[in-house]
């Protein structure tokens, strides 16, 4: 699957602008509410600890594929 970088970086660029604080900044992470809230609901590992990752189960690993391609698939 081929995906369009534009696509991503407007959709990484929408994300910026949401959880932005303190006029115009922004955490370089995934705001831990939200990495919460896919653990609930059983799309990822525990984000809680020291790790710098997480791991997609396998219900949020093809939720994540299938969003991807219907968000940033490029035409071929």
């Amino acid at each position: 699957m081929k995906y369009e970088d534009q696509k991503i970086s407007e959709v990484v660029l929408a994300l910026l602008g949401v959880f932005e604080f303190e006029n115009g900044r922004v955490w370089k992470r995934i705001e831990f509410s939200v990495m919460d809230e896919l653990f609930e609901k059983g799309y990822i590992t525990d984000p809680k600890g020291k790790s710098e990752s997480v791991y997609l189960t396998e219900e949020g690993l093809q939720l994540a594929k299938e969003l991807a391609k219907k968000h940033f698939s490029a035409q071929e």
